[in-house]
C-alpha cells in the first residue's frame, strides 16, 4: 500500500491532501518535529538520503520531492485525475504554475525565512525582497482572472501552490492584506472537504 510519511507542518501536507482529493487508499505515518529545533526526527531523516519532506513509500519504492511524488501518484494511482493533458485547454498554465511553486515561489519564501532570521539577529537587509514581491504580485493577478491556477478547474497545480501561501507562513510570516485575490483563494480552498481532512492529519495522532 502507498504510505505517506508525513512530517508535521511541512510540504508533505501536499501529498496527504492529494490522496484525499483522489480518494486513494493510503497509510499515513506521522512524524513530529523536534519541539526545540523544529527539525525532522532521525526516523524521518533515515527514510531518504536527502532527509527532507515529503517522502512516500510504495512497495519497495522510496520517493521524495513534492512534484515527483504528485506526478507519480496521479499517473500510477490516480488515473491522470487532477492533471491537465497536452490536448486540454490550459495545459501550459497548468505546467507553469505546477513548476512555479517549487521552482520560483518556494526559493523566494525560503529567502523570506532567511531574512526573518537575520532580522531577529539585527542583521536584516533594508532592500526589498524583489523576487518574492514579484511572485506574489503575479499570483494575485492570476487569481483575479480565474478561480484556480490552471483555470476554471481545481488541479494538482493548486495542491502544490498552496503550501508557500499558507503553511510556510509559520516559518516566514507574510502579510497578505494587500492581496485580496490570494486571500479569497485561500478561503475557497479551505472549504474543500479533502483539504480539511488533510489539515486534520497535520496534528499528532491521538494515542
Amino acid at each position: 500500500m502507498l504510505t505517506v510519511h508525513h512530517l508535521g507542518v511541512s510540504q508533505s501536507e501536499r501529498i496527504v491532501w492529494l490522496c484525499e482529493e483522489l480518494a486513494l487508499p493510503y497509510r499515513l505515518q506521522y512524524y513530529a518535529r523536534d519541539p526545540v529545533t523544529r527539525l525532522a526526527p532521525p526516523a524521518f531523516r533515515a527514510l531518504h538520503p536527502m532527509g527532507l519532506a515529503p517522502v512516500i513509500t510504495d512497495g519497495d519504492l522510496v520517493l521524495a520531492e513534492s512534484g515527483a511524488i504528485i506526478e507519480y501518484i496521479i499517473t500510477k494511482h490516480g488515473g491522470g485525475r487532477l492533471a491537465v493533458g497536452p490536448d486540454q485547454p490550459h495545459f501550459a498554465d497548468y505546467l507553469f504554475w505546477f513548476h512555479f511553486a517549487n521552482g520560483t515561489l518556494m526559493p523566494a519564501r525560503m529567502l523570506d525565512l532567511v531574512m526573518a532570521r537575520m532580522a531577529q539577529g539585527g542583521n536584516a537587509s533594508k532592500a526589498p525582497h524583489v523576487r518574492a514581491e514579484r511572485a506574489f504580485e503575479l499570483i494575485e493577478a492570476r487569481l483575479g482572472e480565474v478561480p484556480f491556477f490552471a483555470g476554471e478547474a481545481f488541479t494538482a497545480a493548486d495542491i502544490i501552490m498552496l503550501f508557500p501561501l499558507t503553511t510556510m507562513n509559520q516559518f516566514a510570516p507574510r502579510d497578505l492584506e494587500m492581496f485580496p485575490n490570494i486571500r479569497a483563494y485561500i478561503q475557497r480552498i479551505s472549504e474543500r472537504p479533502a483539504y480539511r481532512r488533510a489539515m486534520a492529519a497535520d496534528q499528532p495522532p491521538v494515542l
